[in-house]
This record gives C-alpha cells, sequence and structure tokens, in this order.
C-alpha cells in the first residue's frame, strides 16, 4: 500500500506568482479600470443626475415653448438656429462641467484615498505594478469619462427632442425647423470630436492631480490649487507680468479656440460639422506640450506611489 502512494505522482502545486503570470497585462488593466468604476460610482452617477436636472428644468420651460417658437420663427436665420439650439447647448454644457468636476475629484482622491484608508496595503499585494495602477487611474479622466458622458448626453438630447416634437405639434406648429437647425446626427458627431478634445486637453491638469494625489499627506485639493495662486501672485509682485496667470486661462479655455474654427466662434453655423477645426486642433504645439508634461506628471505619480507609505 504504502508502495503504491509513494510511487503516486505528486499534483503540481501552483504558485502565486506563476498562477499570476497566466493573467495577461491587458485583463489585469481591464480590471483594474473596473474597479475604479465600481468604486467610484460618481464617475457616471453625477451626468446622470445633472441630465435629471436639465430635462426637469426643460419640462418647466415648454410651459412657454409654443410662444418662444413663434417669436424665433420671426427671427433672422443666424439668431433663430441660435434660440432654437440654446437648451441642447445649455444641456451639453451643463452634463459635461458636471463630468469635468466630477473627474477632478476623483483625480484628488484616486491615490490619496488609498493610503488614507489604508487598502493600499491591499492593492500592492496583487500583481498589479504601480505603473498599470496609475495608468488605470488616469483612463478613468482622460477616456472613460467622455465614454460615460457621450452616451448620457445623446440621451438626454434625444428626450428633449422628442418633447419638444411632441409640444410643437400639439400646439399647430411645424417641427421642421427645429429638425433642420438642431441636425441631431451631426451634432452627436460634432459632441464626439468635443469630448474628445478637451480630453486630451486637460491632460496635464489630471495628470497634476493625479501626481499631488499620490504625494500629499493632508488636503490634497490645498496642496493642488495653492499653487495656481501663489504663483501668480508672486510673478507680478516681482516681475509685474502675468505669463503664469495668462496660461491657465489658456489652458482652460483654449481647447475651444483650437478646435473650432474662427467663424463658428462667432457664429454658430448651420452644419455642426462645419465649426470643427481638426487640423490646427492638432498641430497646436499647446496640446503637446501639455501631454508631455502630463506624462512627466504621471511618471512622478508612479514613482510616488511605489515609495509612499499609508497615512
Amino acid at each position: 500500500m504504502n508502495t503504491e502512494l509513494s510511487a503516486m505522482p505528486e499534483s503540481p502545486v501552483e504558485s502565486p506568482a506563476a498562477a499570476s503570470a497566466d493573467i495577461s497585462s491587458a485583463r489585469r488593466f481591464y480590471w483594474s479600470v473596473r474597479r475604479e468604476l465600481w468604486e467610484h460610482r460618481a464617475i457616471y452617477i453625477a451626468p446622470l443626475v445633472a441630465a435629471g436636472f436639465v430635462l426637469f428644468g426643460f419640462l418647466i420651460g415648454m410651459v412657454h415653448l409654443g410662444v418662444k417658437m413663434r417669436a424665433a420663427l420671426e427671427l433672422s436665420p443666424a439668431k433663430q438656429r441660435a434660440a432654437l439650439i440654446l437648451p441642447y447647448d445649455f444641456a451639453g454644457f451643463a452634463i459635461a462641467v458636471t463630468a469635468f468636476i466630477v473627474a477632478v475629484f476623483y483625480c484628488l482622491d484616486a491615490l490619496h484615498g488609498e493610503r488614507r484608508d489604508r487598502t493600499i496595503l491591499f492593492w500592492k499585494s496583487l500583481p498589479v505594478s504601480d505603473l498599470m495602477t496609475v495608468l488605470s487611474k488616469a483612463t478613468i479622466p482622460l477616456v472613460v469619462s467622455p465614454l460615460v458622458t457621450f452616451p448620457i448626453l445623446v440621451a438626454t438630447w434625444m428626450v428633449m427632442l422628442v418633447l419638444h416634437i411632441g409640444v410643437l405639434q400639439g400646439g399647430g406648429l411645424s417641427a421642421a425647423p427645429l429638425l433642420a437647425q438642431l441636425q441631431f446626427f451631426q451634432r452627436s458627431l460634432a459632441c464626439i470630436y468635443c469630448l474628445s478634445a478637451i480630453s486630451l486637453w486637460y491632460a496635464p491638469i489630471y495628470a497634476w492631480l493625479l501626481l499631488i494625489s499620490a504625494w500629499a499627506r493632508r488636503a490634497p485639493i490645498l496642496w493642488a490649487w495653492l499653487p495656481l495662486f501663489v504663483i501668480p501672485i508672486l510673478e507680478k509682485i516681482a516681475f509685474g507680468t502675468s505669463y503664469f496667470a495668462h496660461m491657465l486661462g489658456y489652458r482652460l479655455i483654449g481647447w475651444f479656440t483650437q478646435a473650432f474654427t474662427p467663424q463658428a466662434q462667432k457664429v454658430v453655423p448651420m452644419d455642426p460639422l462645419q465649426a470643427l477645426d481638426p487640423g490646427t486642433f492638432l498641430s497646436t504645439p499647446s496640446l503637446w506640450i501639455g501631454l508631455v508634461f502630463a506624462a512627466i506628471f504621471l511618471a512622478v505619480a508612479v514613482r510616488l506611489r511605489r515609495y509612499r507609505e499609508p497615512i
């Protein structure tokens, strides 16, 4: 009996390192991003709440929609176009700003929160490198947030359009001018371009916030914004110039001046796609300089996370 047992081959025991080697890097990255979405549901809940408020306000404004429509039809084509699409532009602006604010607070807490609640001890025990962790967190504001915002925004526009058409037809008015001016499909494509441009342009902002989140022991929001106020004041006192303040202002709103044609910045074109200027945007030196700084900030954040201890 003992001879038979000793002759049996031992079952191989797979080590944790060998088991982790079977998991591809792409799969680890995918589940790292999924984990961020599980832990930070505000990424998609906040834009949904903003869309709900927009629709609620739109429903209230529908009381006088017929009067506004008749008044808009008497205006010039350019003013008529601006009046008809104003609610849709406001809806897009409100949802996009909400997504941006959520992304800012997410970045500030992404690497600081895991040290504060000491979950960093658990996550560092997993076969996921600091580089992959930081990149997965950077993917949320740069990629995931625009991908989440776009369908929410388009769905909001669709509900608004259906309600708009229903009220107009109920009041004996034609919806043809609205459909002609809105150009829903072209506007949706322009929305994709706009969200992509914002994401690329704000990449150094998100990366800077992630760096501060990895470095600060207390109040990361204070450390993130304090230099942006102190440096312009010191520059003004020491040199009498405002280059840093102008640079910050350009980083916040410069994407609009570079991503759209100069004419579209003054007058809303009939076709939203005619307003796009991707060639100028992609050839802007400020865009690529910002992306270089974003890469540097992320590299520093990776190194900081590697050596940072729980708070």
